[in-house]
C-alpha cells in the first residue's frame, strides 16, 4: 500500500493547537511546505477542524489537523473551543502555537494540562520569533516547565527555526510500537482464507470496506490464500476445496448463514472481531457483550460509529442491531446513536455501548473512547461480538484465539 493509500486511521495524527491569531495555521503551512490551511489576520478564520493526509518526511504518512483557537468567544465559539479540545482524542503529537510577541496565556496553560493529562507527546511552539523579545524563549520554557525537545522558537514568516521544528515532530511522533496483524500471525503459507463480503444495498458500489481490504492484503503478506465470495455462494464454494480453508472470515451481519454453511472443522471468524483485536479491545468487547443479559425495561443502550455515511432503510446501527437487542432481550430498550467524531463525555445514561470496528479511528481515539467507558464503569462491545452473540456463536467465532476462547 503506497503513502497515498494509506488509511486515516493508520496514519500519525499531528493536531496543532493555539490561541486566534498565535499563528497555527501558518505554522502548519511552513512546517508542510504547503498552503493547508487559511491564513488570515482576521481571528477566527479557522471555524472547524481541517484534515489533511499528506506525506511528511521523516515520519511518512500523517494526517495534519488545524484547529480553532482555544479563545474563540461567544456561543458560537465555545462550541469551536470543544471542537479543538475534541480532536485532542485523536492526537498523536500535539503542537502548542503561542505568539511569541503575548506570551502564554491561561488558555495556553489550560490546553497544555490536558495535553499532558492525556500522555500526548507535544512541542510548545513560540511563534514570531521576528517580532518577539529574545528572552520571550526562556520565559515560556519556565512557566511552561518545558524539558529540552519541548520548545521550538520559530518564525512562520521567515522560516527561521522551521526546519528544527520538523525534527522534534518527528521525534516525538515517531515513536516504533511493536506491529500489529489483522490475521496475518493467524495463517501460514499456502493456507486457505475464505472471505465473505455480501453486496446488498448497503455495500459500496465498486469497492470493498476498509477492513475487507486490509484483511485481503494481511492475507496476501501471510503468503496464504484468499477466496472472496458472497454468503449465498459459501456452501458450494466450501465444497469444492479439495484442501481443507483454514477459516473463514464473514462480515457481521451474515454470521448467522455463514455460522450454519460452515463446517466445525472449519475456524470462524468476523472482520469486525479481527478489528477489536487489532484495535487492543477484544477482550473488554467480549467481556462487555454479556451486559446484554442484564438490560431491563427503560434502559438506554449507545449505539456508536466512527465513520459517517448514507443510511440505508435496513441500517445496521440505527435499524438492524436496535431489532436484534430487543428481540434477545425481551425489553423495551432506548437506543441512541452517535457518528464520526460524536461520543459524549459523559456515559451515565448509558447501561452499554455497542461500537463499530472502528476501521476510521486511529488508535488513540479508539482508546480514548474505550477508557471513558473504563473510567465510567460501563460496559462495551462491537457490533460483530453482539451479533455473534445473540445469535449464539460467539464462542466458535473467537476459537482462533485461545485465551479469548477460554474466557467463555
Amino acid at each position: 500500500m503506497s503513502m497515498n493509500q494509506t488509511p486515516m486511521s493508520e496514519r500519525v495524527h499531528i493536531g496543532f493547537f493555539g490561541k486566534r491569531n498565535a499563528g497555527k495555521s501558518s505554522v502548519m503551512n511552513a512546517v508542510t511546505g504547503q498552503d493547508l490551511a487559511v491564513v488570515s489576520e482576521v481571528k477566527g478564520t479557522t471555524t472547524d477542524p481541517v484534515y489533511k493526509s499528506m506525506e511528511l518526511l521523516p515520519l511518512g504518512p500523517v494526517v495534519m489537523m488545524d484547529t480553532p483557537g482555544i479563545d474563540d468567544e461567544g456561543e458560537l465559539g465555545s462550541l469551536r473551543v470543544k471542537k479543538s479540545y475534541q480532536v485532542l482524542n485523536k492526537t498523536d503529537a500535539a503542537v502548542l502555537v503561542i505568539d511569541g510577541t503575548a506570551g502564554v496565556s491561561e488558555e495556553d496553560r489550560a490546553l497544555l494540562e490536558r495535553i499532558r493529562k492525556k500522555n500526548i507527546p507535544f512541542v510548545v511552539v513560540i511563534n514570531k520569533k521576528e517580532l518577539a523579545d529574545k528572552a520571550v524563549e526562556k520565559n515560556v520554557k519556565e512557566e511552561l516547565a518545558l524539558e529540552d525537545g519541548q520548545a521550538a522558537f520559530v518564525s512562520a514568516a521567515t522560516g527561521e527555526g522551521i526546519y528544527e521544528l520538523k525534527e522534534q515532530i518527528a521525534a516525538i511522533a515517531g515513536t516504533e510500537e511493536p506491529e500489529k496483524y489483522l490475521v496475518r500471525d493467524l495463517l501460514d503459507p499456502s493456507d486457505i482464507a475464505v472471505l465473505v463480503v455480501p453486496i446488498d444495498s448497503a455495500a459500496p458500489k465498486g469497492r470493498l470496506i476498509l477492513p475487507q481490504q486490509q484483511t485481503i492484503r494481511d492475507v496476501l503478506e501471510a503468503d496464504a490464500v484468499s477466496v472472496v465470495v458472497k454468503e449465498t455462494e459459501l456452501k458450494e464454494t466450501l465444497g469444492q476445496f479439495r484442501k481443507k480453508p483454514k477459516m473463514v472470515i464473514t462480515d457481521s451481519q451474515a454470521f448467522e448463514q455463514v455460522s450454519a454453511d460452515t463446517p466445525e472443522d472449519i475456524l470462524l471468524t468476523s472482520f469486525s472481531i479481527l478489528m477489536a483485536r487489532y484495535k487492543g479491545n477484544l477482550e473488554q468487547a467480549v467481556r462487555g457483550v454479556t451486559a446484554l443479559d442484564s438490560l431491563e425495561n427503560g434502559d438506554t443502550v449507545l449505539i456508536s460509529e466512527g465513520c459517517t455515511h448514507h443510511r440505508q432503510c435496513d441500517d445496521i446501527g440505527t435499524i438492524k442491531i436496535p431489532r436484534w437487542i430487543r428481540e434477545y432481550t425481551g425489553k423495551e430498550i432506548h437506543i441512541e446513536t452517535t457518528s464520526g467524531t460524536e461520543f459524549p463525555d459523559d456515559l451515565t445514561k448509558y447501561k452499554l455501548i455497542i461500537h463499530c470496528g472502528g476501521c476510521m479511528l486511529n488508535e488513540r481515539e479508539m482508546k480514548y473512547r474505550l477508557s471513558c467507558a473504563a473510567d465510567q464503569g460501563l460496559p462495551m462491545t462491537n457490533y460483530g461480538i453482539m451479533i455473534a452473540y445473540v445469535k449464539g456463536i460467539l464462542k466458535r467465532s473467537v476459537e482462533v484465539f485461545p485465551e479469548i476462547y477460554r474466557m467463555l
